[in-house]
């Protein structure tokens, strides 16, 4: 095959190895998030899951994506589609279907988590975020991504030249958010000293799966593509530390297995029970 750009020859024939593990991280990101999601379904609450973790991974997501479509190596390989067969123009835009995979699945947890927020109260802690906390958090979560795509679009038509340094900000703030996003996380899950509809194997999919598709965009990308790569660094190192609080809750603490909001006799408290001195009468 001619091709009268030079950029576009490891498109021409792309490595084969690093092809099938950049399809199969794809299958591995949504394999990792369908246990959240089928969790959420099957428990039909998101008790358990802190409204701030949600959306510091959202916006996250939306940050990781706009960096990986304005990363310069991202545009030559998509300009390269006009060049190449369609093996080629897939394996250039592998590593946005891999960010914006991930960015789909968590907006997915966003959805879930709106639809079944715990409306009764009764049994939460006073501290609870509310009802209205998890329409707020759906609300901006929308906002910056349409805030991202529209400066994306706007950089780009207008200053093709500061693109790249808007990536850059795009990979910094996505680093950022997703550094905090599991603090949150993890003050909830030992307050409430439980996972509630937090998912174990989730966790334990995508604490290794991280470093794995760190591995592979850093060997598509390069070191300047630090900021897109780095950031799953830092994310599997953090996730890892809440999947042991979730192990050592759910399967070694004294409460294990218990603590799921209005799903287990433990939630309610001790003096609703009735004994020897309950009135026969509540009004008594």
């Amino acid at each position: 095959m001619d091709l009268s750009n030079p950029r576009c020859e490891h498109l021409a024939s792309p490595d084969i190895k690093n092809f099938i593990l950049s399809i199969l991280i794809v299958f591995g990101i949504l394999l990792s998030y369908t246990p959240q999601h089928v969790r959420i379904l099957t428990m039909k609450t998101s008790f358990g899951i802190s409204p701030y973790f949600v959306l510091l991974g959202t916006t996250s997501g939306s940050s990781a994506l706009a960096n990986v479509v304005s990363q310069q190596q991202s545009l030559h390989d998509m300009a390269c589609c006009k060049q190449v067969n369609g093996m080629g123009c897939f394996a250039g835009i592998l590593g946005i279907l891999q960010v914006g995979t991930q960015c789909l699945c968590f907006f997915i947890i966003l959805f879930l988590f709106v639809l079944f927020f715990p409306r009764n109260t009764t049994h939460l802690p006073k501290s609870s975020p509310t009802y209205r906390t998890a329409l707020t958090v759906a609300v901006i979560c929308i906002l910056h991504a349409l805030f991202m795509l529209i400066t994306t679009l706007a950089v780009g038509y207008t200053r093709p030249s500061s693109l790249q340094a808007w990536s850059n900000f795009c990979g910094i703030l996505s680093a950022l958010l997703a550094s905090i996003q599991y603090f949150p996380q993890i003050y909830t899950t030992l307050r409430l000293r439980c996972v509630g509809s937090l998912s174990i194997p989730m966790m334990c999919i995508q604490t290794p799966g991280s470093l794995v598709w760190a591995g592979s965009l850093a060997a598509r990308l390069g070191p300047k593509g630090w900021s897109t790569w780095g950031v799953l660094i830092v994310t599997a190192c953090l996730q890892g530390t809440l999947l042991c609080l979730g192990v050592f809750f759910e399967f070694l603490g004294p409460n294990r297995g218990h603590g799921h909001e209005g799903h287990d006799k433990d939630t309610v408290d001790d003096q609703d029970l009735p004994s020897e001195e309950t009135p026969l009468l509540r009004d008594q």
